[in-house]
This record gives structure tokens, sequence and C-alpha cells, in this order.
């Protein structure tokens, strides 16, 4: 049959047949009882819509079909995906968001194939944006700027929670993270700007609080033990369910709030302090002191002013060694001179 032999299709009939399509498609995601898509389904679907577009004018719709594959996506979530959404809070609207993106997500992938002649030649001639980009931004404009608040807020109170002991689901904070990511669509700026500002901000408050008090509480081998521990379990985090981007950021503001902040008052606490730790050849927690700050601009700093005041008498080799930040195996002979603190630092 040639194109001139083949039956015109009205838009308001061949829309009806999509429609039935697009409803078949929308009960399987809602998990109603419903057959799978067929390879005669899927073929009778594309084909309506390849006839519709390649009608002789007026009877081309290709430009009605374009409006309407975006306005199946509104219905669909206006009608379902948002109220199911908004009745929901915490945790649990946390697993209804990462149920619906990734709904969202295969229905975006089956109804670019039903259309898929719109993509390869109308949307090309037009310079429009392909039908997968035009699915994934109404579920952005409509449910991520709704929910984005709701959800980095539900995110960052797990965290805290996890923070301060609490087992928390990790893969749902992955899978939630990977909206936050996958919704720029290549750009990281929904990410930094809709979650990690925030969680950032959080983390320093918390670790400001802590420090507030183990400053007072703690001696200084067993705050930085507590330091160690948290900088670990942040880059943890990181690991399982944060972007890779912000492990620098997460742990400057640790590093920041628990020994930048606090660094000459802990040094100098009168029986534990730097001083203590040399006097007392405390080399396992001079030589956590020496990981601890030297990750930190010019956290060195203090410690060489504290390790000049001490007299060479009241210290040895491998307590020097190690608060200078030289190996074992290189701390100079009898015949040898010693580098200067100065020198070193």
């Amino acid at each position: 049959m040639t194109m001139n032999d083949r039956k015109t299709i009205d838009l308001e009939q061949g829309w009806e047949f999509m429609e039935k399509g697009i409803t078949k498609l929308k009960n399987i995601l809602e998990g109603r009882p419903e057959p799978q898509f067929s390879s005669e389904d899927y073929m009778m679907l594309y084909t309506t819509i390849y006839n519709m577009c390649t009608q002789k004018p007026p009877h081309d719709y290709s430009q009605q079909l374009y409006d309407k594959y975006k306005e199946a996506f509104e219905e669909y979530i206006t009608s379902s995906v948002l109220p199911s959404l908004r009745e929901k809070h915490d945790e649990f609207m946390l697993r209804e968001l990462v149920k619906r993106w990734g709904n969202h997500k295969v229905m975006v992938r089956w109804l670019s194939r039903f259309f898929y002649y719109l993509d390869r030649y109308f949307i090309a001639r037009r310079s429009l944006p392909p039908l997968n980009e035009v699915g994934l931004m109404c579920f952005r404009e409509l449910v991520y700027q709704e929910l984005k608040i709701n959800a980095r807020d539900a995110v960052i109170s797990l965290i805290d929670n996890e923070r301060e002991g609490e087992q928390i689901d990790r893969a749902l904070l992955k899978n939630v993270l990977d909206i936050f990511v996958e919704i720029g669509m290549g750009l990281m700026e929904d990410y930094e700007n809709d979650f990690e500002e925030a969680m950032l901000k959080d983390t320093a408050a918390y670790y400001s609080r802590k420090a507030s008090s183990w400053i007072l509480e703690d001696s200084c081998p067993d705050y930085m033990l507590k330091a160690e521990e948290c900088l670990k379990r942040e880059k943890d985090r990181v690991s399982h369910y944060l972007h890779s981007s912000s492990e620098p950021k997460l742990l400057e503001k640790v590093q920041h709030e628990l020994l930048s902040v606090y660094a000459n008052q802990l040094l100098e606490k009168e029986h534990s302090g730097c001083h203590a730790l040399l006097r007392d050849d405390k080399v396992e927690d001079l030589s956590r002191m020496f990981r601890l700050f030297s990750k930190i601009p010019k956290g060195l700093d203090p410690v060489a002013g504290m390790f000049k005041q001490v007299h060479p008498k009241e210290t040895t080799p491998i307590a020097a060694s190690l608060i200078l930040g030289v190996s074992w195996r290189y701390i100079p002979s009898a015949k040898t001179k010693p580098p200067s603190p100065a020198s070193e630092l």
C-alpha cells in the first residue's frame, strides 16, 4: 500500500488509539493487572504515530503529537504521582519518590519508543528538545521542584540520625541522591544547590555542637581519636550514598569545626596537650596529631609552635620525628646533625 492509498487517520481517532496504549502503560506502572506489551502492540502504536506524522497537510499531526506526548506525562503526574507523594512524609515520602522516579524513567523509555518517528525527523528538523528530555523535564518541573526541599530535609535528618548511631537505609539515601544528580541531566547544579549546600551547612553546625562539648570533656588524645573516627565515618558516607564530589567539601567542614577552631585550645591542654605528649613520649598520639593537623592548611603551624617550646631533653628522637612527619627509619644517627624543627616544618 502506497502513502496515497493509505486511509487518512484524523487526530481524534489516532490519539484515542494511542491513549489506550498509554493507559495500559500507566496500569503496568501502577501495578494493576495488565498483560505486558507484545511486539505486535508496540508495532501498532509506533505505526500509528508514523502514519499520523507522514500524512499530507493538513493531516500531518507531528506538532500536535509532540504536544500531546508532553501532556500525557503532565496528566499522569498530576492525577497519580503527586497525590501519592503528598500524602506521605519523611522516609515514607523518600521511598515513594524513588519508586515514582523509577516508574517515570520507564514511562519515558516506552513512550519515546512509541513516538520515535518524531525524534528522528520532526524534532531534528525543528531543533526541538528531544523526547527523552521533554519527559524528564516534566518530572523536574512538576515533582522535583515541589518536593526537593522536603526530600533534602528528610535526607539530612537521616544522616544526622546515623551520626548519632542509628541504623539507616543507606541504599534509600543513595537512590534519593541519585535523583538530585540525574535530574540535572549531566550537570551537578541541582545536587549542589538543592542538597549539598544545606547538607554542608548542617554538617558544620552538627560538628560545631559536638566540638564545643568534647573540648571541655575530653583529653587531647581522646578528642583526637573522636575527630579521626568522625572523618573516617564521613568518608564512609561518601562511599555509600553521597556523590564523590562532596568528599573534599565535607571533610573540610569536619576538619574546620573539630580541629581548626579548637587547635590552640586542644594543643595547649594542661595535662594532655602537645607538650605533655612530647614529654611522655606518646608516640601513637603524636602520630595521630600529625596525621590530623597535616591535612589542614597551616594546620602544623600551631603544632610547630608548641614543639619549639619543648626543651630537647624533654622528648625523644621517636617523638620528635613523628611530630615532624619524619619516618622512623630516617631518624638521624648520633653522628648526623638533626634537622631543626623550623626547617622541617
